[in-house]
């Protein structure tokens, strides 16, 4: 009978940054163990369920016995089992014993081909196994492949020894409303679990559950416990944005899901701290209440921190004054640190922490923090210089950028590095512009990531970026598999994404250059910028998949190895509106044909030293035809890509496919007159140059 299957093992408190990877795999162990067994439908659905105390799942259309199984069984290859009279051997007899059929004979056996021989085979029904069997051997595989960060060994009551990532108290086992006595770290399953720890009283904290589809109702109304992770969540949710009112409520997904799994029974409450913390800078007193509290804070409409804050409880209560003023006492010292840190900053300008870089090591191959400085500056100068920054204020921004790593702010919060240069070259008065390039060059910190606003900013953080990119990868460093200590991979997508969003008419070769011409005094420094260009060009293919670009269409373009990506976009939605024409297909088909005619005669080519079309050569009409077809074109092809019009220049070419098409079907571009040949070569040379200006169009050909 096919019924919901509940299996829960209850624990003392688990790991609250391992809970959610714990519940998925415990459930999905289970679920997997059971579905090879058979014991599943192909619609039954699996609920993980997971609290600070208890792992469990639910599963539906749960068969209690599998079904039986044809089994074909081979037995032995045929000149084994028969002797050299034709007549069953011992071994064969001894195998059929082994397999459980000793009463067989030949007659009953399949002769049937087994590669290149012959063998005998057994085909028989299997009957299903107990549902008891098959979840027992699933759980037990599960719990073995369970993600724990750390086991630990503790004593049963019986005196035996189990490990586990925390003791384990009681086993739930239910298919339907039958207990199945499943057994796991010394206990045997039973239909009763326990409650909260708080709200249920210690006489009355065993909750029994008499069916399995009835789990999540009777622990919620009995034992005050949400076991479903994704509904705990979106409790805790709905109830910060509740209380938070006309305020905005910060909640993270991160600290969301840290909070879930620290609480069975979410209730928010509202707390509050003194006015006079707002003067330092809200971002100080949001992290330090996210990362030290798992408070959620709240903001006006206009993003700026309010002094009340959200707190998610684990107690339900009518008189929560104690939780209020306890957690208000708590977050009191954090906040007052942050001012006294802020403050104590405040008295130091970041210029003056300057020469203290010395004694930061950047990396011991590559030399201290003020040694990289160096190198960011002078490649940010020469950044700006080409864009039209203003190059002494950029040189400023680089040089301070990196100040704020010393002070005690940044020593306590390394995540708001960048945030606080921006706080504290305001405070030392400097240009806004060099203010705000200490946060700016930090981004894109993440995949879709705001850009730096201000030139100088840009600037500070491609030379940032690509000193690091050269940098590391020169000293052996580079992305491998899944590793990439220095982010290496994130830094080339900031390079590209500034590159392509703000079009900046800077080519990657001479960034590159620039970059590893910092190095010139790093003793043993080998030139990495061909690889990196490469690994530049991979990236760039990832970002431009994202925008919704075919394979096809992006290969058109990048494997010219664009230097330049200001126009890379509007030269992909060009071959986007190109590939659409009805001509398309036959005009990149023909330029593939073209590229190979030409890629076997480039010594023949070469040998005529460029010396272009010689109508006095052309023979055919549909060469004659084709060269003028060219010579028309030509102006309206050149005229639509000096305007940048990609799209014209592409749709220009259009005009010229009756006119390929019968070159193709109507002339032999091989001719044995070497003139002749060398005089079409040309004229197809001239045709691919002018159809790939914008992309190799042969690459759309399927």
């Amino acid at each position: 009978m096919n019924q919901t299957l509940l299996i829960e093992l209850l624990t003392e408190e688990l790991p609250p940054k391992a809970l959610a990877k714990l519940g998925a795999a415990f459930a999905s162990g289970i679920v997997n163990g059971l579905k090879s067994r058979d014991f599943l439908e192909e619609d039954s659905a699996a609920t993980v369920h997971a609290t600070p105390r208890r792992l469990a799942v639910s599963i539906t259309k749960v068969r209690a016995t599998s079904p039986d199984k044809s089994i074909r069984e081979k037995v032995l290859p045929v000149p084994v089992a028969l002797d050299k009279d034709g007549n069953p051997s011992a071994p064969l007899a001894k195998k059929l014993a082994a397999l459980g059929f000793p009463d067989l004979t030949v007659a009953d056996l399949e002769r049937a081909q087994d590669g290149k021989a012959e063998s005998f085979f057994y085909t028989y029904t299997a009957p299903g196994s107990q549902l008891l069997a098959g979840a027992q051997a699933a759980l037990e595989e599960s719990v073995a492949k369970l993600p724990i960060p750390k086991v630990m060994s503790y004593q049963r009551p019986d005196g035996s020894t189990v490990q586990f990532v925390r003791p384990a108290h009681s086993l739930i086992a239910l298919h339907g409303a039958d207990v199945l006595p499943l057994t796991l770290l010394g206990l045997t399953a039973s239909n009763v679990t326990e409650g909260h720890r708080f709200l249920t009283a210690p006489g009355a904290r065993n909750v029994t559950v008499a069916n399995a589809d009835a789990y999540a109702s009777v622990l919620a109304e009995q034992g005050k416990v949400v076991p479903g992770v994704e509904a705990r969540k979106e409790k805790i949710r709905a109830s910060l944005l509740e209380k938070a009112g006309a305020d905005q409520v910060l909640m993270p997904e991160s600290l969301l899901d840290e909070v879930t799994a620290l609480v069975e029974w979410p209730v928010v409450y509202e707390c509050r701290f003194e006015e006079e913390f707002l003067a330092v800078p809200q971002e100080c007193l949001i992290l330090t209440m996210q990362t030290n509290q798992k408070y959620f804070a709240l903001t006006d409409a206009a993003g700026k921190l309010r002094s009340r804050f959200l707190i998610v409880s684990n107690i339900e209560t009518g008189t929560p004054d104690a939780i209020i003023g306890g957690n208000e006492r708590v977050v009191r010292p954090r906040l007052s640190d942050a001012k006294f840190f802020f403050e104590q900053d405040k008295k130091k300008t970041l210029e003056s922490r300057l020469p203290l870089l010395k004694n930061v090591v950047y990396h011991n191959k590559l030399g201290t923090q003020a040694e990289r400085s160096e190198r960011v500056t002078a490649l940010a100068g020469a950044i700006a210089g080409k864009l039209g920054a203003d190059v002494a204020l950029t040189e400023r921004a680089a040089r301070l950028s990196k100040a704020d790593l010393l002070t005690d702010m940044v020593g306590e919060f390394p995540e708001l590095q960048g945030i606080m240069g921006t706080y504290y070259a305001r405070h030392d008065g400097e240009h806004e512009d060099v203010a705000l390039a200490a946060s700016e060059h930090y981004q894109p910190r993440f995949a879709g990531d705001a850009l730096p606003a201000t030139a100088t900013g840009t600037a500070v953080a491609l030379a940032d970026k690509l000193e690091t990119l050269v940098g590391i990868w020169a000293i052996g460093l580079a992305p491998t598999g899944d590793k990439d200590p220095f982010a290496l991979r994130r830094h080339a997508l900031g390079v590209l994404r500034m590159l392509i969003e703000k079009r900046l008419p800077l080519s990657i070769s001479g960034l590159l250059a620039d970059a590893a011409r910092q190095f010139a005094s790093v003793a043993g420094f080998k030139d990495p910028t061909a690889d990196v260009a490469a690994f530049m060009l991979d990236r760039l293919r990832g970002i431009l998949r994202e925008r919704g670009f075919t394979p096809n269409e992006i290969e058109a373009v990048v494997a010219q190895n664009p230097d330049r990506l200001d126009d890379i976009v509007q030269r992909l939605e060009a071959v986007q509106a190109f590939a659409a024409l009805p001509e398309s297909a036959s005009l990149a088909g023909a330029n593939k044909r073209i590229t190979n005619i030409l890629k076997k005669n480039e010594e023949a080519l070469a040998q005529t030293g460029g010396a272009g079309i010689n109508a006095a050569l052309l023979q055919d009409a549909a060469e004659k035809s084709l060269h003028a077809a060219i010579v028309r074109v030509q102006p309206e092809v050149d005229a639509a890509f000096a305007k940048g019009d990609f799209a014209g220049t592409l749709k220009t070419l259009a005009q010229l496919r009756d006119d390929v098409d019968a070159f193709f079907n109507d002339v032999m571009v091989m001719a044995e007159d070497v003139a002749l040949r060398n005089n079409r070569l040309a004229l197809l040379s001239s045709l691919h140059g002018m159809m790939n200006r914008v992309a190799d169009i042969s690459k759309l050909a399927a």
